[in-house]
């Protein structure tokens, strides 16, 4: 099982991905390819501006859980439990 790994680089955590794993994954909704924003643990869609949660080093590939890249995250979003 391939997993993401965090790594502090200048007292930052940075989430890495292996490249195949991330060659492999594809939007849910567009099928697109997908990029990673390391520094929010998010995979990207930049056709259909979402953003997927990586949450203990898994990827949540729901449509529903996904974020619009507009939206602004807030600490508030980060602490509040998914229900």
């Amino acid at each position: 099982m391939v997993k993401f790994k965090t790594i502090k680089i200048f007292g930052a955590i940075v989430m890495t991905i292996n490249q195949r794993l991330l060659e492999i994954l594809v939007c849910p909704v567009c099928k697109g390819a997908l990029s990673l924003d390391a520094a929010v643990g998010e995979l990207i869609c930049s056709v259909d501006q979402l953003a997927y949660p990586i949450r203990d080093d898994i990827p949540v590939m729901l449509p529903n859980e996904a974020r619009r890249l507009g939206d602004t995250l807030s600490h508030e979003d980060e602490a509040a439990p998914a229900s």
